[in-house]
């Protein structure tokens, strides 16, 4: 069964700008996804689906949603990623965190910019059906870490799940200059980040706060954070990673995706 197993992966998502690129790190997300066998669907938590409980995507034609500022330009509200939904992965979520957690069978919500914009450059054509499932805003570190276990089943079914979040995320000192050095704090937690990931160290990452300051500055908010955690989850004890793409870039906005086999 492991042989047949789906991977999971977290990217990096970064500024919803990048969907309008084509650049090193969305050919090396293209790259990944033909790497993968192709799944029968997929499931997506992402930084920007917070709720007061837990929700998943249950409609049969979610809507691509545009969630942030017009500042960011006109032509990213243009974009559109067409994908199918899929009641019955979304009842085969619930089921699986079901009594422990309920969960709402959503109708509302669709895929926002941390799903598509990943997904249109991994997966392209749009053609396989995407589940997101919310994060509860109010739960600890390690109760998050705990529903992706949860989800591990999945993975002998055909589904990839994928997070996509930023390990670093610091916008109040980004500096748009792509050539600008990153902060040390930032490169210091992205490698503790790391370094828990290749030791399986899910306790260090839960409490990623014994990092201290460099945790502090580097997450600011858990919103990007929360979704590693359930990659990290759903890739359970036996997995081999690679890190890849693997920087920081604006100072305080890191890219590192991680591919968990």
């Amino acid at each position: 069964m492991a042989d047949s197993r789906m991977p999971v992966v977290f990217y990096g998502h970064g500024s919803p700008t990048i969907a309008r690129e084509t650049n090193s790190t969305t050919k090396t997300w293209r790259e990944i996804a033909k790497s993968l066998p192709k799944p029968k669907a997929i499931l997506t938590i992402s930084a920007h689906w917070q709720t007061r409980g837990v929700a998943v995507t249950a409609m049969e034609r979610p809507q691509t949603i545009h969630d942030f500022g017009r500042g960011l330009g006109a032509d990213l509200f243009q974009i559109q990623y067409p994908a199918p939904g899929d009641p019955e992965l979304a009842k085969r979520v619930k089921a699986l965190l079901e009594p422990s957690v309920p969960v709402a069978l959503d109708q509302r919500w669709g895929l926002d910019h941390g799903t598509w914009s990943v997904l249109m450059k991994a997966f392209p054509d749009a053609d396989i059906p995407v589940v997101q499932l919310s994060m509860d805003a109010t739960k600890e570190p390690e109760w998050h870490l705990e529903l992706g276990r949860k989800l591990q089943p999945l993975r002998d079914e055909g589904i990839l799940i994928i997070g996509t979040g930023n390990i670093v995320h610091n916008l109040g000192v980004m500096d748009w200059n792509e050539a600008a050095k990153p902060y040390d704090w930032a490169t210091r937690f992205n490698d503790y980040v790391k370094g828990c990931v290749v030791r399986k160290d899910g306790d260090g990452l839960a409490n990623y706060l014994n990092a201290g300051q460099d945790a502090a500055r580097s997450v600011p908010s858990d919103d990007h954070y929360l979704p590693l955690l359930y990659a990290v989850g759903a890739a359970g004890d036996d997995y081999k990673v690679k890190f890849n793409p693997d920087f920081i870039i604006y100072k305080s906005l890191s890219m590192t995706t991680i591919t968990f086999r």
